[in-house]
């Protein structure tokens, strides 16, 4: 394992001083969370606010600022460091983009210049097992940097206003405004009215409380081999689950790997671990270690990384209570609120399917006088199944004589998705599966693997009522996507 001040180093190196304190700051405040935000004055009934909704975060959430500006409210976006900056590359199919041309943000010309390649398919392949192609699943590579810095383009046209280097760290919650307080990078404090406020501040939300977590590594690389070998890269074809070895440490590692720019490829490494389990110092920057100790396993070459890339994603399995905002006038959006797919933690896809009908509920409730009656992001009934595969995955057996197991399920249930055929194999990936089909996958993965019902009822071991919360939402699931078939 590389040293930490070397991997300190070499993050420097690719990526400049502000990522390597973004990574710093992100494992320090996994190690030391922020238990609760300081209690703050609460605004009197009547009181004049700055702003209508206070956006608080400027990554991916930042596309419910313009939108909420164009539906005629006076929006604030508050950022600890730059807003419109991302730490992550971003692949989703052609469709999932509609929302970027239906919010009236782009133009369908100005969505296809922020594509940076398109494969013929994706494929997932697990270590020991068969390798899986699907079409029409994350086989478009988005520029997420350009997106982000148009977003805010857009968003200051519309009068949106931002304000960087301020930390958000106390709430107060009145009859009808929120006040909120702001450490300033400069030493000062700032304090903000608004009638609401989004959390879009993701892992480092005191509120994101979900279960699951998914440390990500990686970053854009050259240098790769180019070739049709598994071990090589093949520009028309990206990388979605893939698995090298069994579990190790107690935990299964799994890599992914999209082609962006000729000659460029975003390659992650990440785990699913149980959210209590990641406290230790310097997480993020041990997993790069075995990043570049491990990647020559996945691709050969002699690869430079041009850009680090990196983050703490939290997932909700579904099994425990969800993420909640502390009152009516905060609002959780994005990883903060962790609706999205436990399983795939497509965040950039659950944003595309959210931000407009959520933004447009934001709305008609202020212009009401009212607030949001409750969560406004995207969720499925799936995910409160697939919650339960996610949870499997974040505690894998850590005996030896065991350390495939996990790796024989997945190759099972992918075995079992790939014999269903390409609609139903994708609409999984992107949380569109039908209850029919749903069904179907249930009884081949059985089929195939017939213990699986032992593995599933491991869930025990997180309580009994972790179990019920499954069978019942297993149950739910059915019904709700049959009928909707």
């Amino acid at each position: 394992m590389m040293p930490v001040e070397a991997l300190k180093a070499r993050v420097r190196d690719s990526g400049g001083p502000e990522l390597l304190e973004r990574l710093e700051w992100l494992d320090a405040e996994r190690a030391h969370p922020s238990l609760r935000e300081r209690p703050v004055r609460a605004p009197e009934r009547g009181t004049h606010v700055d702003f209508d909704v206070v956006l608080a975060g400027g990554g991916l959430s930042l596309l419910y600022a313009p939108v909420l500006a164009g539906l005629g409210l006076r929006v604030g976006v508050f950022e600890r460091g730059r807003a419109a900056v991302t730490h992550r590359e971003w692949n989703i199919s052609h469709a999932e983009l509609r929302p970027l041309t239906d919010s009236g943000l782009f133009q369908p010309e100005e969505v296809e210049s922020l594509i940076l390649a398109r494969y013929s398919h994706g494929v997932c392949r697990w270590h020991g097992g068969g390798e899986y192609p699907v079409r029409d699943a994350l086989d478009h590579a988005v520029d997420a940097g350009r997106l982000l810095q148009e977003v805010r383009r857009r968003a200051e046209a519309r009068g949106v206003r931002f304000h960087e280097g301020h930390t958000l760290v106390g709430t107060g919650e009145g009859p009808d405004a929120v006040r909120l307080q702001f450490e300033r990078a400069d030493g000062g404090r700032a304090d903000v009215t608004a009638r609401l406020l989004l959390d879009a501040r993701g892992v480092s939300s005191p509120h994101a409380t979900a279960d699951l977590l998914c440390p990500t590594v990686g970053g854009v690389l050259t240098g790769l081999k180019e070739g049709t070998a598994p071990d090589e890269l093949n520009p028309r074809v990206g990388d979605i689950l893939v698995t090298t070895e069994g579990v190790e440490e107690g935990r299964q590692h799994i890599w992914e790997g999209f082609p962006g720019r000729p000659g460029e490829t975003t390659v992650y490494l990440f785990y699913y671990a149980p959210a209590r389990d990641v406290r230790g110092e310097h997480a993020l920057l041990r997993l790069y270690g075995r990043f570049f100790e491990r990647l020559g396993r996945y691709k050969r070459g002699e690869p430079r990384l041009l850009r680090p890339t990196f983050g703490y994603i939290p997932g909700w399995s579904r099994l425990v209570p969800p993420p909640r905002a502390p009152g009516q006038r905060v609002v959780l959006v994005g990883d903060a609120a962790a609706r999205h797919s436990p399983l795939t933690y497509c965040g950039f896809g659950a944003t595309m399917r959210s931000f407009l009908p959520a933004s447009r509920a934001i709305a008609s409730a202020l212009h009401e006088g009212g607030v949001p009656p409750g969560p406004v992001v995207h969720d499925t009934p799936l995910h409160a199944v697939t919650g339960g595969l996610a949870t499997l995955m974040a505690s894998p057996p850590r005996e030896p004589a065991l350390r495939d197991e996990l790796n024989g399920l997945l190759d099972a249930a992918f075995s079992a998705l790939y014999a269903l055929g390409n609609g139903p194999y994708s609409a999984l990936i992107k949380d569109q599966m039908t209850g029919t089909d749903f069904v179907r996958f249930l009884y081949l993965v059985a089929k195939r693997r017939p213990r699986v019902y032992r593995e599933i009822l491991a869930l025990a071991s997180h309580g009994p009522m972790a179990t019920a919360r499954w069978l019942e939402g297993l149950s739910r699931a059915v019904l709700q996507l049959r009928a909707a078939s």
